[in-house]
């Protein structure tokens, strides 16, 4: 896993064989990442990664200049993981947090520009974790939420989606509140 862009361009990102979260592909996120940069600008950002796994989405952001990045996982392996690999590359405005992500976003009082959720395809209730962002005030005016699934999930439903990039097997359905 490496970071495609930014201050941190082309670092290797190991993560120990112990965690076993599904990384978004490097493919996936580039492509993510190159719609993003046409949508936003990253300095200006406040970022919520939930799910965050290895973190390599949240560090994809932090090395684009987000102004703000928090990183939400719940297993103690991986925000340490996460934790660590932050520190090890100087992240500075970077929060691991170890939280339930649909908690954390029921609680959470702090909005964000740019949401991304990419919670695990086998999570039974996964899909819960997008009217929770929707209905709550996460997100801040013109904000983007951004959740990666499977071919199986369809989110062209709901009032707030936006539009489906597909890269392969990963989906990610763009929500704008």
């Amino acid at each position: 896993m490496r970071i495609v862009s930014g201050k941190y361009k082309g670092r290797i990102i190991d993560p120990p064989r112990n965690l076993r979260a599904r990384p978004t592909t490097d493919f996936a996120k580039e492509n993510l990442f190159n719609v993003l940069g046409n949508l936003i600008d990253f300095e200006e950002c406040d970022v919520l990664d939930l799910f965050a796994g290895t973190g390599s989405i949240s560090y994809e952001f932090a090395s684009r200049g987000a102004r703000s990045v928090t990183s939400v996982e719940i297993n103690p392996v991986h925000h340490d993981f996460i934790r660590r690999t932050a520190e090890r590359l100087g992240l500075e405005n970077f929060y691991p947090v170890k939280a339930n992500a649909f908690l954390y976003v029921k609680n959470c009082t702090k909005q964000f520009d740019v949401v991304f959720s990419d919670a695990p395809y086998d999570l039974e209730g996964s899909e819960r974790i997008v009217d929770a962002v929707l209905e709550g005030e996460l997100l801040r005016p013109e904000g983007i939420f951004v959740f990666e699934h499977s071919r199986k999930a369809d989110f062209s439903h709901i009032p707030a989606f936006w539009q489906l990039r597909s890269y392969g097997s990963v989906q990610f359905s763009f929500f704008k509140k």
